[in-house]
């Protein structure tokens, strides 16, 4: 009897296929929009990714117990098998580091945050799944909106966020390290210690120590008159109790001071047309924000009331709270007005450093 009620739940073999296909597509690309959100309000996002994560598990689970005797029997083998398996490690790869992650303290492998590897992991999974779908992309026999489907599917989804939302009251309860997390997923590091939080670059950005008799800071731009100042000229005047939460894993609150952009901004004049403003490292590596939240960043000198060290900025980083770690610039040189965003700077932070 209970084998019948069991087997009711499952969807058609190729409802549970496509199911798997959309259920890895969204969080392939939830997994990349949420590197971009660090306001308290996208946390929908990471919930929906977990939720969807859970579910994932349960139909893999399906799709494995189906296609069990196909894999394990050599005689039964195809072309595309080889490339079925592959995809099939990648997905419960992806899925175990993403589960152990939430479950765990901070952990590592081969020196990198086991957060990153479940990232890396998931990217692989797409295009390992475009070669899947050449030997094995099979349209549904069935309607997808009969309610039974429906049925299954919301049951799917329900039971998802009960597990999502168990794992997390069981691990508050039992005080287990991953249960304090930011919302993020992002675990507490040297936060009020000063420059003690991890050092990190994206990609290959990683310049000489600056002289700061040699450095200056450039504003130029979409503005009346332009600015160019020497290390002594710079301030220290404003503070920013602020939390820099970095997509590899971990999140560090900490007080900063330096010069408030909007008094740069003041002190060069906008032009009419001013829209944007783009940092700009010695490095190469830009970001860019909507004027109005330039406006209230911070370009911080010091951190905790300790001088920044080389590692983390210094002469001057961005701090952009609500913002991700890889959009705070490091070893900022110029702030440049824009009227127009800056798209480029997609591919600015990927090449950044490489020469």
């Amino acid at each position: 009897m209970a084998r019948g009620a069991f087997a009711r739940l499952v969807p058609p073999p190729r409802l549970v296929d496509w199911a798997i296909l959309g259920a890895v597509c969204f969080e392939v690309a939830s997994g990349l929009v949420s590197l971009t959100v660090g306001m308290p309000g996208g946390a929908w996002l990471f919930d929906l990714h977990a939720v969807v994560g859970f579910s994932l598990v349960v139909l893999l689970a399906w799709k494995f117990r189906r296609v069990h005797a196909r894999v394990t029997e050599r005689s039964l083998w195809d072309g595309g098998t080889p490339v079925s398996i592959l995809l099939a490690t990648l997905a419960v790869g992806a899925l175990a580091t993403g589960v152990y992650w939430a479950a765990s303290g901070p952990v590592r492998v081969a020196g990198w945050p086991l957060l990153m590897v479940h990232m890396g992991l998931g990217l692989l999974v797409a295009p390992v799944l475009l070669w899947h779908l050449r030997h094995r992309f099979r349209l549904p026999t069935r309607e997808l909106s009969s309610r039974r489907t429906a049925l299954q599917y919301g049951t799917l989804l329900v039971g998802g966020a009960l597990a999502w939302r168990l794992q997390s009251l069981v691990g508050s309860a039992l005080g287990v390290a991953g249960a304090d997390r930011r919302f993020t997923g992002s675990k507490e590091d040297g936060s009020g210690e000063g420059n003690a939080f991890p050092v990190t670059s994206w990609v290959a950005d990683d310049p000489d120590p600056i002289d700061p008799e040699t450095w200056t800071l450039a504003v130029t731009g979409r503005v009346e008159t332009d600015l160019t100042l020497e290390y002594p000229d710079i301030s220290p005047d404003a503070g920013q109790r602020a939390v820099l939460d970095c997509t590899s894993g971990w999140y560090s609150d900490h007080d900063w001071r330096g010069v408030r952009v909007g008094e740069l901004l003041d002190e060069a004049g906008l032009a009419d047309d001013a829209r944007w403003v783009r940092f700009r490292s010695v490095t190469g590596y830009r970001w860019s924000l909507p004027i109005e939240e330039a406006r209230e960043a911070l370009l911080a000198s010091h951190v905790d009331g300790e001088d920044l060290s080389h590692g983390h900025g210094f002469p001057l980083r961005l701090v952009a709270p609500g913002r991700r770690g890889f959009q705070w610039v490091k070893w900022v040189t110029s702030v440049e007005v824009t009227r127009n965003r800056d798209l480029g700077q997609w591919v600015a932070i990927f090449v950044s450093g490489l020469d």
